[in-house]
């Protein structure tokens, strides 16, 4: 059970942002509490969650629950109505996080102040109660997120939730590391492997790894980025990282805006001047989120991709990144660079009575029906 605010404090109020304008009037006040929480990560940033809603929120309907105490902007819900989609197994409208779906957003959560966590939490869930809407969080860190605080004051009023592990997000701890030390920490075949490969490129051609610095290179890049990517997997089933006008689109806004803000690690390969390969990625506070890479295939056989993650991860601990984090996926190659993970999880809550029990009921067999269609899907669709 959620504890009850602290007796003397002012009272917590939430208000509804329910139209664009006012979530963009929230920039300077969400960033300052972002950073005054245990929450802080890139894409909880109101410039990613922001660029994200005006390229990707479809259907969605506003509904960011902003909590003060007096003046001072205690708390943040960054939510959205998802609404009723029969045609992708989603029977009633839900609440969820801004971020959700496509865009690979790990980490979502409620924000809020460290000194008054708890009653910003009490604030949302008294309100969520009223709301009577599903509740449907994904990608939350999975025993670190404030949201189960939420959904534990609901249980309180009646409500049922259930929650599972999803995903996985491998990471390398950099935190006092030099890049002889980390190499030393890896498996001696791959560590052989990349330095091997690394000499014969430098014997075969000119290379050079570049970091995005201006505009006009930055608008180069993320294009080569999203070329290589979607012709590497356009024999395989497809890809659904850059598979959409309106993914391009915020891709493209999104990076812009990174580099203005000086988070973005849009990184390129280049063989006697050609693209080879790209990395893209965000350097957020002391973390660096790998996002996505590419290749072009040309180059196969040189591995160049192999290359171009090694080089970025040199690049992180020479800025003094505490860690390097792969992400959502458990793919075989990232288990070469890495030996932690973190969980991923999803949680989802249901008002009391018959129509809580209906939306368990129909939400779970919305899953499963996903599910069952990801399955007889053509292989290779990947981020």
């Amino acid at each position: 059970m959620l504890a009850e605010p602290a007796r003397g404090a002012l009272p917590c109020t939430v208000e509804v942002v329910g139209d664009t304008a006012a979530f963009g009037a929230l920039q300077q006040e969400w960033d300052e509490l972002l950073q005054a929480s245990d929450s802080a990560c890139v894409f909880l940033t109101w410039e990613w969650l922001y660029t994200w809603w005006k390229h990707l929120a479809e259907s969605q309907r506003l509904c960011i629950l902003v909590v003060r105490r007096g003046n001072e902007l205690v708390g943040v819900a960054p939510l959205g109505v998802r609404a009723r989609d029969l045609s992708r197994a989603i029977p009633f409208p839900a609440l969820e996080f801004l971020g959700s779906g496509y865009a690979g957003s790990d980490y979502l959560d409620i924000i809020a102040r460290k000194s008054c966590t708890a009653d910003a939490c009490h604030a949302i869930s008294s309100y969520l109660a009223n709301v009577q809407l599903p509740l449907k969080w994904t990608n939350l860190r999975h025993g670190q997120a404030l949201a189960p605080l939420v959904i534990a004051g609901l249980a309180g009023k009646g409500w049922t939730s259930e929650d599972a592990k999803t995903n996985v997000c491998p990471f390398i701890p950099l935190a006092g590391a030099t890049w002889e030390s980390y190499l030393a920490s890896l498996g001696s075949e791959h560590r052989y492997n990349f330095n091997r490969k690394l000499r014969n490129l430098h014997r075969k051609h000119e290379v050079t790894f570049e970091q995005v610095r201006t505009e006009e290179q930055c608008r180069e890049v993320i294009d080569v980025l999203i070329a290589q990517h979607n012709l590497r997997w356009v024999g395989r089933g497809g890809s659904n990282a850059f598979h959409t006008e309106a993914l391009v689109a915020f891709h493209r806004e999104w990076a812009q805006l990174a580099l203005q803000r000086g988070w973005l690690r849009l990184y390129v390969l280049r063989l006697n001047g050609k693209p080879a390969a790209c990395l893209y990625g965000f350097l957020y506070r002391d973390s660096f989120s790998f996002y996505q890479s590419s290749f072009d295939v040309a180059y196969t056989q040189s591995s160049v991709g192999l290359i171009a993650m090694g080089l970025a991860i040199r690049s992180a601990v020479e800025e003094g990144a505490h860690e390097y984090d792969l992400l959502h996926g458990d793919e075989a190659y990232k288990s070469h660079w890495s030996s932690h993970s973190r969980d991923l999880g999803r949680v989802e809550a249901y008002p009391p009575g018959a129509a809580g029990t209906l939306c368990r009921l129909s939400m779970s067999f919305g899953r499963s029906a996903r599910a069952l269609a990801s399955r007889v899907a053509l292989p290779g669709k990947a981020a």
